[in-house]
């Protein structure tokens, strides 16, 4: 079965071109066809009325929405988070976890597996393990009862049951040396997150392979002149992948432009890190048992006022950084998902070419997500 999307504003990594089309076969991009070119038959036919076609959104980091997290053990509620990811233009996602017991993750892992294994809608990659390893003293509104010291041998029960793709832990906690290459030996990618780390512990872990920053400037050592600690090593250090969440509440739009001048754009990794309340209204809500406040938008716990995650969704956060950094459309659509599928080793994913895998977001003018593709199947 082939499918041809027509009259289409294709925007993808260093392209923007109006009035093409696009053939999908079996799944893929097979074609892309310019404008005046003679459009072949196709079993069936969308109108893409002049709208942006992008790359379907890969969202590395978010712990839920719809009134459901990642680690809730209700059932269905893998199935409702990413419903709520594809009306937002998400393609793929990981469910990411929060600092549990091991036998809450393993038992979230398996219900993750379930659905990964059968998608109702945006797929499964695999699981980011958010904690439970790290600083106590960076916590934010992760469960200070069940941080605890990194072991592999916990992270390799849980990828037993499902894949782990990214594992994000404070560097300068014991045993994170050994913790960073043993990741790295089994294909999990390291991320540092909720630290304390100095340049130089950040450093130690970078010769050990760590090169990735989660939510960054969020829950780590801020830039100081004395000590430059990891927001300075993510400004520093080029070849560093920055996680950023770009709502405009966690990030001053002042920090998302001078992240944006400052690093390679192809190492900036626009997430979500929304928690149950993303879809849904203002009001009271949890992240991992912790009473939350959600007010016009920005999610905070209750106890401390510190930031619990966010409501953001990856189609506003697209719309952000464009306006916000003034750059081209076709440079910030790096940032959404061919970024996010080479820091994770993905084949296929991020691009709007022949040969990759055909997630497609249709978006009009103001961002708003009007149809998805997924695996060349219209599934919005």
């Amino acid at each position: 079965m082939n499918t041809l999307l027509t009259n289409v504003h294709l925007i993808s990594p260093d392209l923007n071109r109006k009035n093409q089309s696009i053939l999908i076969e079996n799944g893929k991009i097979s074609a892309i066809l310019p404008e005046g070119a003679e459009l072949p038959k196709a079993d069936s036919t969308f109108d893409a009325k002049g709208q942006m076609a992008v790359p379907g959104f890969l969202d590395v980091h978010i712990h839920g929405g719809m009134g459901y997290e990642s680690t809730c053990g209700k059932p269905g509620a893998i199935s409702a988070i990413a419903g709520g990811k594809l009306r937002e233009g998400v393609t793929s996602w990981c469910p990411t976890t929060l600092t549990l017991g091991q036998d809450t993750l393993c038992e979230s892992l398996q219900q993750i597996e379930d659905y990964r294994r059968n998608p109702t809608a945006s797929k499964v990659i695999g699981t980011h393990l958010e904690g439970p390893y790290i600083n106590p003293e960076c916590i934010g509104a992760q469960n200070p009862a069940y941080v605890r010291k990194p072991n592999i041998d916990e992270v390799l029960q849980l990828n037993a049951i499902s894949p782990v793709t990214i594992v994000s832990f404070a560097p300068e906690m014991e045993n994170a040396l050994p913790f960073t290459k043993a990741l790295l030996d089994n294909g999990i990618t390291p991320s540092a997150g909720h630290t304390n780390a100095t340049m130089a512990q950040f450093t130690e872990a970078y010769k050990c392979g760590l090169r990735r920053l989660t939510h960054f400037c969020n829950q780590m050592t801020k830039l100081h002149h004395r000590e430059i600690g990891l927001v300075g090593a993510g400004l520093f250090y080029d070849d560093v992948t920055c996680e950023m969440i770009c709502d405009k509440i966690h990030l001053a739009p002042d920090m998302i432009r001078l992240a944006f001048k400052i690093k390679p754009i192809d190492k900036i990794l626009l997430i979500s890190d929304a928690m149950e309340a993303s879809g849904l209204a203002d009001g009271d809500y949890q992240i991992g048992g912790l009473a939350v406040v959600v007010k016009e938008g920005a999610a905070r716990l209750k106890s401390t006022n510190a930031l619990a995650g966010s409501t953001l969704k990856i189609n506003v956060a697209l719309k952000n950084i464009v306006e916000v950094t003034g750059l081209p459309i076709e440079q910030c659509i790096k940032a959404t998902s061919w970024n996010q599928a080479r820091n994770l080793g993905l084949q296929g994913l991020g691009k709007l070419e022949p040969g990759f895998t055909a997630d497609i977001t249709i978006l009009d003018d103001d961002f708003n997500v009007k149809a998805v593709f997924i695996d060349g199947q219209q599934k919005l």
